[in-house]
């Protein structure tokens, strides 16, 4: 029968039985042909849990007719029906050290020895040895050594992700094959249009695993490219996507928008772990998008039972983090109450640390599980688990504390040791924009005259950093910065820049929405001082008027 016929019929046979009755009408075939049923088994026999019916297939006498000829005849065979039947067998879960596979084994890597495979041939040797031996395999080596040799220019797309699978987990970071890199995400940079899904996301996450932090135009293309392909990735493949805009930095809007779109419709078929990525890709770079929060907190709402406490966790902070209660918010919180009452003592003493301490950002106040991490057994638990009791725990330990304090006074429970508590927090300090303060300063300074009456960056006795302090007597009248009698109303500016918001958005970051609510339980009059509207103030005067219609607007318009 022609080749071209053999296939097309091949293709159209969806079980073992009929492949072997097709195969038993022949009369002859080539070994290309012959591996190709092999492969064909393969397709239609194996999942993810392995070979489907190992003994209708393996104790079928068309198969191990095959495979006698294959093991007695491997050093007549063509190199396509090598390592297409080698392919095969590996994936039908053929025993490594039997017989068939040592002779197809060392037959091919001695054709690879003297040089005798084509890119194709050594991309499907490479394919197999990795699905047999894994990573430790020192013949991916060679066989990378011999691809370096090949004209890349000419190669697949299918052959290019296969070299990057081999160099991904045979060299690390590419330090010894940068040369070969180099020249392979230049050519690939060629035919990113011509890549499928799968090919995207394979290419992207070795870029990731390989360091490949210079081939920036490569990721942008890639990352662009991923774009029209977000309704068609599998779970896996999206998350490799998303790790990689991750880890080099990448955004790109048309990106977030597909997932606008895609995501509140896939939401209730997808895995817990692809929608956590996709929560952390928002939450780290700070994208507040209603539509995937939205939907997210339904699918939350009917299908935490079956979460882990990781996943748990993955699909809440970031609700926090940024500052969002979604229209279904008191569902929610219902359900996330319900499942800790159940899983409390299932979580590790950091991921339940992290999610408590995320709900009080967005005023959910988780007060039945405080007297659990304020107890002394917790504390300990917190400081035996890496990274122990840093100062990142106890600045949230202090302002689940702090909370309680002044948003819960009913609260009655046990109360956290002084010892464990901070007296400052890392979050204003790490978030103040320097450039931004200064403005406002060079403003005050020219409507109060003097550098006196107002501080900056001052450190309370309540945990928290005030970006700039005035300080007003009983009748109005501005005190210096340094006197401590007389006091009567204390003015807290928060200059807040864009690292204080959500990307492209006026909503405040919860660590940011936290400290002004704080601030104003503690007595201070908060004035906020947003990017957005003081950017295009051009002048230290139009500052100036600025300021003081926003702190003083009792006075705004009289000689001060």
């Amino acid at each position: 029968m022609d080749e071209q016929l053999f296939f097309k019929q091949l293709n159209s046979l969806c079980t073992s039985k009929e492949i072997f009755d097709f195969l038993c009408s022949l009369e002859v075939m080539s070994d290309t042909m012959a591996s190709g049923a092999l492969q064909r088994i393969a397709e239609v026999e194996v999942d993810d849990n392995g070979l489907k019916n190992p003994e209708e297939v393996l104790g079928n006498d068309v198969f191990r007719a095959l495979c006698f000829q294959f093991e007695f005849e491997s050093s007549k065979l063509s190199n396509t029906g090598l390592l297409n039947a080698l392919q095969a067998l590996i994936k039908l879960r053929i025993d490594p050290q039997s017989t068939l596979m040592v002779s197809l084994l060392s037959e091919g890597e001695e054709r690879l020895g003297k040089g005798q495979l084509t890119v194709k041939n050594l991309c499907v040797l490479g394919e197999s040895l990795l699905e047999l031996e894994g990573p430790s395999c020192v013949t991916l080596e060679q066989i990378v050594n011999h691809m370096q040799e090949k004209d890349i220019e000419k190669w697949s797309p299918r052959e290019m992700v296969m070299v990057y699978k081999m160099l991904q987990v045979t060299v690390g970071e590419g330090k010894c094959h940068q040369d070969l890199l180099n020249r392979m995400n230049s050519v690939t940079l060629t035919i990113v249009y011509q890549l499928s899904p799968k090919f995207t996301s394979i290419i992207l996450n070795s870029l990731v695993v390989l360091h490949q932090t210079r081939a920036v135009p490569l990721i942008t293309a890639l990352c662009r490219h991923s774009v029209k392909h977000i309704p068609y990735f599998t779970g896996d493949e999206l998350v490799n996507v998303l790790e990689a805009f991750l880890f080099f930095g990448h955004h790109e809007q048309i990106f977030t928008e597909a997932l606008e779109t895609h995501i509140p419709m896939s939401i209730f078929t997808m895995h817990p772990q692809t929608v956590c990525k996709v929560m952390q890709y928002c939450c780290q770079k700070m994208i507040l998008s209603k539509p995937i929060f939205d939907a997210v907190a339904e699918s939350f709402i009917s299908s935490a039972d079956r979460f882990t406490t990781d996943q748990i966790a993955g699909y809440i902070i970031p609700f926090g983090t940024l500052n969002y209660l979604p229209s279904s918010a008191s569902s929610l919180f219902r359900k996330l109450e319900a499942t800790l009452h159940t899983r409390l003592s299932h979580f590790q003493p950091h991921t339940l640390l992290n999610l408590l301490h995320s709900c009080i950002l967005i005023q959910r106040y988780p007060v039945n599980f405080l007297p659990k991490i304020f107890s002394p057994y917790f504390l300990q638990q917190l400081q035996a688990q890496p990274p122990g009791l840093d100062r990142t725990a106890a600045s949230q330990l202090t302002q689940l504390y702090l909370t309680v304090t002044l948003e819960c006074p009913f609260y009655e429970g046990p109360k956290l040791l002084s010892k464990y508590q901070v007296k400052a927090s890392l979050m204003s300090h790490n978030s103040l924009d320097v450039h931004l303060l200064k403005r406002v300063k060079t403003g005050l300074l020219y409507l109060l005259k003097k550098r006196i009456y107002f501080a900056s960056e001052v450190s309370t006795l309540y945990f928290y950093t005030v970006d700039i302090e005035i300080k007003l007597d009983e009748e109005g009248f501005v005190l210096p910065a340094a006197q401590c009698e007389e006091v009567h109303r204390r003015i807290a500016l928060c200059v807040d820049g864009r690292n204080r918001f959500c990307t492209n958005s006026h909503n405040l970051l919860g660590g940011e929405a936290i400290k002004q609510r704080h601030l104003q339980l503690l007595g201070y009059e908060v004035v906020q001082i947003p990017f957005f509207e003081i950017e295009s103030l051009q002048n230290c005067r139009k500052m100036a008027e600025y300021l003081h219609k926003k702190i003083f607007p009792h006075t705004y318009g009289q000689s001060c």
